[in-house]
């Protein structure tokens, strides 16, 4: 998995933010989409406090590794055989998602589990998610479609 290519599009898929603002769901976040923690410094802080560049990178080196983490777990004996462009497309959906959420996706994950990339695709379809983040669904759906086993 290139990890690089995974950073750059979730900034691009999460933005990126130097300050403190309400999410769509109006909880606190900063950075590249990080949900502000009750063990964050950040917790008390108000919405439009600055956050620096390097605490924006830090939460999110920490919010990737979790999400990668969470893949291997999720997916266990699985994902070592996924091709990279499979996990880099499931971390994104995870970082967006959650591991509960992604779980939920049952036929598409066991279209992933049979290698069956363009079901997953269909699957992926077919979710609340799909519609709520289509551009970004989308993009990713057909990336998995032209997945090349």
């Amino acid at each position: 998995m290139n990890i690089d290519r995974v950073r750059k599009q979730l900034e691009i898929d999460e933005g990126v933010v130097y300050e403190i603002y309400n999410d769509h769901l109006g909880y606190p976040t900063f950075g590249i989409g990080h949900l502000v923690r009750e063990t964050d410094p950040e917790h008390d802080w108000v919405v439009g406090s600055f956050v620096s560049e390097e605490r924006v990178q830090e939460a999110f080196e920490a919010d990737l590794t979790v999400a990668c983490s969470e893949c291997s777990i999720l997916y266990a004996s699985d994902w070592d055989q996924f091709p990279d462009e499979v996990q880099e497309i499931l971390v994104n959906m995870l970082f967006n998602l959650g591991r509960t959420r992604l779980n939920k996706f049952k036929k598409m994950n066991a279209a992933l589990r049979n290698r069956d990339w363009n079901t997953a695709a269909i699957e992926g379809r077919d979710s609340l998610w799909y519609r709520q983040v289509s551009n970004r669904a989308e993009r990713l759906m057909k990336r998995m479609e032209n997945v090349n086993s």
